[in-house]
Protein backbone atom coordinates (compact mmCIF):
# COMPACT_ATOMS: atom_id res chain seq x y z
CA UNK A 1 0.00 0.00 0.00
CA UNK A 2 1.03 3.63 -0.44
CA UNK A 3 2.09 5.75 2.52
CA UNK A 4 -1.31 7.48 2.57
CA UNK A 5 -3.75 4.93 1.12
CA UNK A 6 -6.81 6.77 2.45
CA UNK A 7 -6.14 10.22 1.01
CA UNK A 8 -9.38 11.87 -0.03
CA UNK A 9 -11.61 9.67 2.11
CA UNK A 10 -13.81 10.66 5.06
CA UNK A 11 -13.99 8.09 7.86
CA UNK A 12 -16.49 7.91 10.72
CA UNK A 13 -15.41 6.03 13.85
CA UNK A 14 -17.92 5.52 16.66
CA UNK A 15 -16.65 4.96 20.17
CA UNK A 16 -13.56 6.95 19.15
CA UNK A 17 -12.80 8.45 22.54
CA UNK A 18 -10.66 5.60 23.87
CA UNK A 19 -9.33 2.10 23.38
CA UNK A 20 -9.48 0.48 19.97
CA UNK A 21 -11.68 3.23 18.54
CA UNK A 22 -9.12 5.87 19.46
CA UNK A 23 -6.30 3.88 17.88
CA UNK A 24 -8.22 3.20 14.68
CA UNK A 25 -9.04 6.90 14.39
CA UNK A 26 -5.36 7.77 14.75
CA UNK A 27 -4.30 5.09 12.28
CA UNK A 28 -6.83 6.14 9.63
CA UNK A 29 -5.83 9.78 10.05
CA UNK A 30 -2.17 8.85 9.61
CA UNK A 31 -3.20 7.01 6.42
CA UNK A 32 -4.66 10.24 5.06
CA UNK A 33 -8.36 10.05 5.91
CA UNK A 34 -10.28 12.98 7.37
CA UNK A 35 -11.75 11.46 10.52
CA UNK A 36 -15.05 12.09 12.27
CA UNK A 37 -14.62 11.18 15.93
CA UNK A 38 -17.93 10.10 17.47
CA UNK A 39 -18.62 9.36 21.14
CA UNK A 40 -20.55 10.74 24.10
CA UNK A 41 -17.60 12.19 26.06
CA UNK A 42 -16.51 15.57 24.65
CA UNK A 43 -13.45 15.88 26.89
CA UNK A 44 -11.99 12.55 25.77
CA UNK A 45 -12.79 13.30 22.13
CA UNK A 46 -10.98 16.64 22.41
CA UNK A 47 -7.86 14.80 23.57
CA UNK A 48 -8.02 12.39 20.62
CA UNK A 49 -8.53 15.25 18.18
CA UNK A 50 -5.54 17.09 19.66
CA UNK A 51 -3.31 14.03 19.27
CA UNK A 52 -4.34 13.60 15.62
CA UNK A 53 -3.83 17.30 14.89
CA UNK A 54 -0.34 17.23 16.42
CA UNK A 55 0.56 14.42 14.03
CA UNK A 56 -0.64 16.46 11.04
CA UNK A 57 -3.95 14.66 10.59
CA UNK A 58 -7.42 16.09 10.19
CA UNK A 59 -10.19 15.24 12.64
CA UNK A 60 -13.44 16.74 13.87
CA UNK A 61 -15.34 15.64 16.96
CA UNK A 62 -19.05 14.92 17.14
CA UNK A 63 -20.78 14.25 20.45
CA UNK A 64 -23.63 11.82 19.84
CA UNK A 65 -25.29 8.71 21.20
CA UNK A 66 -25.39 6.03 18.50
CA UNK A 67 -28.60 4.51 19.87
CA UNK A 68 -30.55 7.75 19.47
CA UNK A 69 -32.16 7.79 16.01
CA UNK A 70 -32.58 11.57 15.94
CA UNK A 71 -28.98 12.19 17.00
CA UNK A 72 -27.62 9.77 14.41
CA UNK A 73 -29.62 11.44 11.62
CA UNK A 74 -28.29 14.84 12.66
CA UNK A 75 -24.79 13.41 13.02
CA UNK A 76 -24.70 12.21 9.42
CA UNK A 77 -25.66 15.67 8.15
CA UNK A 78 -23.14 17.47 10.38
CA UNK A 79 -20.30 15.22 9.24
CA UNK A 80 -21.22 15.84 5.62
CA UNK A 81 -21.20 19.61 6.18
CA UNK A 82 -17.95 19.77 8.15
CA UNK A 83 -15.84 17.06 6.49
CA UNK A 84 -17.60 16.02 3.32
CA UNK A 85 -19.61 12.89 2.43
CA UNK A 86 -18.35 9.94 4.52
CA UNK A 87 -17.34 6.80 2.61
CA UNK A 88 -15.81 4.84 5.51
CA UNK A 89 -17.70 3.77 8.64
CA UNK A 90 -16.28 1.85 11.58
CA UNK A 91 -19.02 0.73 13.98
CA UNK A 92 -16.91 0.42 17.11
CA UNK A 93 -19.08 1.74 19.97
CA UNK A 94 -20.12 -1.08 22.27
CA UNK A 95 -20.71 -2.12 25.86
CA UNK A 96 -20.53 -5.34 27.84
CA UNK A 97 -22.43 -6.33 30.98
CA UNK A 98 -21.11 -9.51 32.58
CA UNK A 99 -23.46 -11.44 34.85
CA UNK A 100 -25.44 -14.70 34.99
CA UNK A 101 -28.53 -14.72 32.81
CA UNK A 102 -30.93 -15.03 35.76
CA UNK A 103 -29.52 -11.81 37.24
CA UNK A 104 -30.04 -9.71 34.10
CA UNK A 105 -32.76 -7.11 34.07
CA UNK A 106 -34.56 -6.47 30.80
CA UNK A 107 -33.21 -2.90 30.87
CA UNK A 108 -29.62 -4.20 31.08
CA UNK A 109 -30.19 -6.72 28.29
CA UNK A 110 -31.74 -4.07 26.07
CA UNK A 111 -28.91 -1.63 26.79
CA UNK A 112 -26.38 -4.12 25.41
CA UNK A 113 -28.53 -4.90 22.38
CA UNK A 114 -29.28 -1.27 21.62
CA UNK A 115 -25.63 -0.22 21.77
CA UNK A 116 -24.00 -3.22 20.09
CA UNK A 117 -26.62 -3.98 17.44
CA UNK A 118 -29.05 -1.09 17.01
CA UNK A 119 -26.21 1.45 17.02
CA UNK A 120 -24.45 -0.09 14.00
CA UNK A 121 -27.82 -0.41 12.25
CA UNK A 122 -28.67 3.26 12.74
CA UNK A 123 -25.21 4.53 11.74
CA UNK A 124 -25.05 2.28 8.69
CA UNK A 125 -28.55 3.23 7.57
CA UNK A 126 -27.68 6.92 7.89
CA UNK A 127 -24.40 6.78 5.95
CA UNK A 128 -24.98 4.12 3.28
CA UNK A 129 -27.00 6.38 0.93
CA UNK A 130 -23.96 8.62 0.47
CA UNK A 131 -21.74 5.62 -0.25
CA UNK A 132 -24.24 4.29 -2.79
CA UNK A 133 -24.27 7.68 -4.50
CA UNK A 134 -20.46 7.69 -4.59
CA UNK A 135 -20.36 4.04 -5.72
CA UNK A 136 -17.66 3.29 -3.16
CA UNK A 137 -17.59 2.54 0.53
CA UNK A 138 -16.04 0.62 3.38
CA UNK A 139 -17.91 -0.53 6.47
CA UNK A 140 -16.19 -2.29 9.35
CA UNK A 141 -18.20 -3.72 12.22
CA UNK A 142 -16.25 -4.45 15.38
CA UNK A 143 -17.61 -7.88 16.08
CA UNK A 144 -15.58 -9.80 18.70
CA UNK A 145 -14.19 -13.24 19.36
CA UNK A 146 -17.49 -13.51 21.27
CA UNK A 147 -19.10 -13.71 17.81
CA UNK A 148 -17.43 -17.14 17.51
CA UNK A 149 -16.93 -18.49 21.02
CA UNK A 150 -18.23 -17.43 24.40
CA UNK A 151 -17.73 -17.51 28.16
CA UNK A 152 -20.06 -17.75 31.17
CA UNK A 153 -21.77 -14.48 31.96
CA UNK A 154 -21.57 -13.22 28.36
CA UNK A 155 -25.06 -14.14 27.13
CA UNK A 156 -26.08 -10.60 26.25
CA UNK A 157 -22.74 -9.59 24.76
CA UNK A 158 -22.35 -12.75 22.68
CA UNK A 159 -25.94 -12.52 21.45
CA UNK A 160 -25.38 -8.95 20.29
CA UNK A 161 -22.06 -9.74 18.62
CA UNK A 162 -23.36 -12.88 16.88
CA UNK A 163 -26.15 -10.65 15.58
CA UNK A 164 -23.65 -8.06 14.38
CA UNK A 165 -21.71 -10.74 12.53
CA UNK A 166 -24.94 -11.81 10.80
CA UNK A 167 -25.66 -8.20 9.86
CA UNK A 168 -22.13 -7.91 8.45
CA UNK A 169 -22.62 -10.87 6.12
CA UNK A 170 -26.08 -9.78 4.98
CA UNK A 171 -24.96 -6.22 4.26
CA UNK A 172 -21.90 -7.45 2.36
CA UNK A 173 -24.22 -9.17 -0.10
CA UNK A 174 -26.73 -6.33 -0.21
CA UNK A 175 -24.16 -3.60 -0.84
CA UNK A 176 -21.73 -5.44 -3.11
CA UNK A 177 -23.46 -4.17 -6.30
CA UNK A 178 -22.67 -0.64 -5.10
CA UNK A 179 -18.94 -1.39 -4.63
CA UNK A 180 -19.26 -1.13 -0.85
CA UNK A 181 -17.44 -3.75 1.20
CA UNK A 182 -18.63 -4.79 4.65
CA UNK A 183 -16.35 -6.73 6.98
CA UNK A 184 -15.97 -7.56 10.64
CA UNK A 185 -12.96 -7.35 12.90
CA UNK A 186 -13.07 -9.74 15.85
CA UNK A 187 -10.52 -8.62 18.45
CA UNK A 188 -9.32 -10.90 21.17
CA UNK A 189 -7.45 -9.71 24.29
CA UNK A 190 -5.93 -6.28 23.69
CA UNK A 191 -3.95 -3.95 25.93
CA UNK A 192 -6.59 -1.24 26.37
CA UNK A 193 -7.67 0.91 29.30
CA UNK A 194 -10.44 -1.59 30.08
CA UNK A 195 -7.88 -4.32 30.73
CA UNK A 196 -5.38 -2.21 32.69
CA UNK A 197 -6.44 -3.56 36.14
CA UNK A 198 -5.87 -7.13 34.93
CA UNK A 199 -2.53 -6.31 33.29
CA UNK A 200 -1.30 -4.60 36.46
CA UNK A 201 -2.00 -7.69 38.59
CA UNK A 202 1.09 -9.93 38.07
CA UNK A 203 -0.61 -13.17 39.08
CA UNK A 204 -3.83 -12.68 37.15
CA UNK A 205 -1.96 -11.26 34.17
CA UNK A 206 0.38 -14.27 33.97
CA UNK A 207 -2.55 -16.68 34.24
CA UNK A 208 -4.44 -14.86 31.49
CA UNK A 209 -1.46 -14.66 29.12
CA UNK A 210 -0.88 -18.38 29.56
CA UNK A 211 -4.22 -18.91 27.76
CA UNK A 212 -3.13 -16.91 24.67
CA UNK A 213 -1.17 -19.08 22.22
CA UNK A 214 1.07 -16.19 21.16
CA UNK A 215 1.78 -15.49 24.83
CA UNK A 216 1.07 -11.75 24.91
CA UNK A 217 -1.63 -9.11 24.81
CA UNK A 218 -2.51 -7.64 21.43
CA UNK A 219 -1.12 -4.21 20.62
CA UNK A 220 -3.72 -1.61 19.69
CA UNK A 221 -1.55 -0.54 16.74
CA UNK A 222 -2.18 -3.97 15.22
CA UNK A 223 -5.92 -3.28 15.12
CA UNK A 224 -5.23 0.12 13.58
CA UNK A 225 -3.12 -1.39 10.82
CA UNK A 226 -5.79 -3.98 10.03
CA UNK A 227 -8.50 -1.32 9.87
CA UNK A 228 -6.42 0.79 7.47
CA UNK A 229 -5.86 -2.22 5.22
CA UNK A 230 -9.55 -3.18 5.11
CA UNK A 231 -10.47 0.41 4.23
CA UNK A 232 -7.90 0.65 1.43
CA UNK A 233 -8.11 -0.20 -2.26
CA UNK A 234 -5.80 -3.13 -1.59
CA UNK A 235 -8.66 -4.89 0.27
CA UNK A 236 -11.26 -4.24 -2.41
CA UNK A 237 -11.96 -7.95 -2.96
CA UNK A 238 -12.58 -8.70 0.72
CA UNK A 239 -16.21 -8.49 1.80
CA UNK A 240 -18.47 -10.50 4.09
CA UNK A 241 -15.39 -11.62 6.01
CA UNK A 242 -14.70 -11.52 9.73
CA UNK A 243 -11.03 -11.14 10.60
CA UNK A 244 -10.02 -12.78 13.85
CA UNK A 245 -7.13 -10.94 15.50
CA UNK A 246 -6.79 -12.75 18.80
CA UNK A 247 -3.34 -14.28 19.18
CA UNK A 248 -4.76 -17.71 18.42
CA UNK A 249 -7.41 -17.66 21.17
CA UNK A 250 -10.24 -19.08 19.03
CA UNK A 251 -7.99 -21.66 17.35
CA UNK A 252 -7.88 -23.68 20.57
Amino acid sequence: MSTHPLDGHVAVITGASKGLGKQMAQSLAEAGAAVALVARNRELLNAVKADISKSGGRAELFVADVIDETEVTALAEQIRIRLGPPDILINNAGINIRKPIHEFTLEEWNRVMHTNLNGPFLCTRALVPGMIEKKWGRIINMTSIMSHVSLPGRAAYSSSKFGLLGMTKALALELAPHHITVNGISPGPFATEMNTPLMEDPVRNAEFISRIPLGRWGKVEEIGALAVYLCSEAAGFITGADILIDGGWTAQ
